[in-house]
């Protein structure tokens, strides 16, 4: 499998989210090529683009570099926004994220080859002999998950993030529990840990819970980062991704006012979220923090150029597709500038506010209006589609075209059984098995 997209120094490789499902309220779209779905073995090749290599700091392209594509990847890892596997072929993953929302995508589709996955998780005899419907469908959303992450984490060199319930976000001993239970889930079907990432919303509870999960080895990505108080703060938490979605920002500014962070951002003449990927990646690199900064919702090519140098960028296809059209020839005079860099960011001036150690008061009373707005309105997305999954599951279960092992089937005909004699105890004529 060969890859095209270099990863930044001394960090595995990584994508957001947005691999391989959109953002938004609408479910994925997955297209496979020719011969997926329909072959217990999965083809996935992947073409290779030239490697190019750039000095640290360096300001302008090496003569062998043939496109704008090439040129950016030099600085950053550049990763493809996309729900539809033949883009693939054009852009490969280096790494994916699993969520409710592809779950969603994958039960759309019979014939996906994610689908057995799901169909598996839904014939654990451990999930369905779960009494608690709420239990049980958790258990197979779970299930599903997992199974899903390491198909994928065959078909990808990087991580893979798993989403972690969003309806968790403010119960930081909750989404710990919930990371140990997946993790617990992918050391059976032996996915390691270091090929693994949690994506936690970065509430103060969630960032609390980064924290404490770090301390155990365990990798966390941080999502739905509006405002430096969340970056610095997750930051100060040890999180090994922090991702801040830049065109977000930029849409509440043109439609909102009030917010102090945004506001001293556009009186300085700069774009609100571009402004927080820089002073966050500079805090980060002048302090010596670990964390890696993901720059998401990148709406087009000037974006991107402004971004070089942070170690992630999300880009849309429509993008990638003008940098991979845009030939440069040696004789040009052309030149791209490494925008955010460790160099830079040791002249970075911070306050001492900005500087100290973060807690939940501090953070609370430095967010603003659109970190506020924003960060809730991703929680409510992401709560919306974890429940359509667990509806959806709970339709489908069981699924028909599994075969269960003979302590499976024992164990649901035990609770079918069961069910059946409670209904006669208590005088009912019909049961609902499948509630």
């Amino acid at each position: 499998m060969s890859m095209s997209l270099k990863c930044p120094p001394s960090s595995p490789s990584l994508s957001s989210t947005s691999y391989l499902h959109r953002r938004g309220l609408e479910g994925p779209r997955l297209v496979f090529p020719g011969g997926w779905g329909t072959s217990n073995q999965v083809v996935f090749k992947l073409p290779s683009f030239p490697q190019i290599r750039a000095a640290s700091g360096s300001s302008s392209l090496d003569t062998g570099v043939t496109t704008e594509l090439d040129a950016v990847s030099s600085f950053s890892e550049i990763v493809p926004d996309t729900v539809i596997f033949d883009d693939f072929e054009k852009f490969p993953p280096t790494a994916a994220t699993v969520s409710s929302s592809l779950l969603l995508g994958i039960c759309s589709l019979p014939d996906t080859v994610f689908r057995n996955a799901v169909d598996m998780a839904l014939a654990d005899s451990t999930c369905s002999t779960l009494e608690n419907p709420e239990l049980r469908s958790s258990c197979f959303t779970n299930k599903a998950l997992v199974n899903v992450g390491g198909d994928l984490a065959k078909l990808v060199p990087g991580r893979v993030s798993t989403e972690v319930d969003a309806r968790l976000a403010y119960d930081t001993h909750g989404i710990i529990r919930k990371v140990h239970d997946l993790l617990k889930l992918y050391n059976e079907i032996n996915v390691p840990p270091e090929r693994l990432l949690f994506k936690i919303p970065s509430t103060w509870q969630g960032i609390e819970a980064s924290r404490l999960l770090e301390t155990e080895g365990i990798q966390t990505h941080l999502t739905f980062v509006y405002s430096f108080a969340q970056a610095a703060a997750a930051t100060q938490a040890g999180a090994s991704v922090i991702q801040i979605f830049v065109g977000r920002l930029r849409d509440w500014a043109r439609n909102h006012s009030g917010d102090p962070e945004i506001e001293a951002a556009l009186k300085r003449g700069e774009d609100p979220g571009l402004a927080l990927v820089t002073k966050a990646y500079n805090y980060i690199h002048k302090y010596g923090y670990k964390s890696k900064l993901m720059a998401a919702a990148v709406r087009n090519k000037q974006d991107l150029f402004s971004l070089l140098g942070v170690d992630y960028i999300i880009a849309p296809l429509k993008v990638l597709q003008s940098l991979k059209e845009s030939v440069t020839t040696p004789d040009q005079k052309y030149s791209f500038i490494r925008k955010l860099s460790p160099q830079s960011a040791a002249n970075y001036n911070f306050s001492k506010e900005e500087v100290a150690k973060w807690d939940q008061l501090s953070l609370a009373s430095a967010m603003g209006p659109a970190s506020v707005q924003l960060l809730a309105a991703g929680l409510d997305g992401y709560v919306s589609q974890s429940k359509r999954v667990e509806e959806f599951l709970t339709k489908i279960w069981p699924p028909p075209n599994v075969k269960l092992r003979r302590l499976d089937i024992w164990r649901v005909a035990s609770w079918i059984l069961k069910e059946l004699l409670i209904a006669f105890l208590e005088g009912c004529c019909t049961v609902n098995l499948w509630s």
